[in-house]
């Protein structure tokens, strides 16, 4: 089974999906009514200074659903993400323009199962890495 993973193109380091994703406010006011998640640090600027934050921030559940998407559009059916952590280093500001994403899965390491771990990092440029996980996916044929 190791073989079939390696001569896939699956060894360790390998980034098997990247992306990038544009996200602007109107996008975060459409997924709070998609989530029911009308927090204001998503929508007003005046409160996400009073939190004490750069600006108005993206809904962390709105960034895992994107990593989610990259998975997915990878491995081509959603039942072969088997699990998925995903830790957000700092929040994602959204300023006025937009935000540009960045999103990568490099193989970790095979595991005897037959299954692949990935690392997963979510990056915003000036912001350096906004996220990291691990996914454990059973690889497509």
């Amino acid at each position: 089974m190791t073989s079939s993973i390696v001569e896939a193109g699956l060894a360790a380091g390998t980034v098997v999906a990247s992306d990038e994703y544009r996200i602007s406010r109107a996008d975060l006011v459409r997924y709070a009514g998609a989530s029911h998640d009308f927090n204001p640090l998503h929508w007003s600027p005046r409160v996400a200074a009073a939190a004490g934050l750069p600006g108005v921030i993206a809904h962390g559940t709105l960034l895992l659903g994107l990593v989610t998407r990259l998975l997915t559009g990878w491995l081509g059916d959603p039942e072969r993400l088997d699990e998925l952590t995903f830790r957000f280093v700092r929040p994602v500001v959204v300023p006025d323009d937009d935000v540009t994403v960045a999103l990568s899965a490099r193989v970790a390491e095979r595991q005897p199962d037959g299954r692949v771990a990935l690392t997963v990092v979510g990056s915003v440029e000036g912001a350096g890495t906004v996220g990291r996980g691990r996914a454990i996916v059973r690889p497509p044929d």
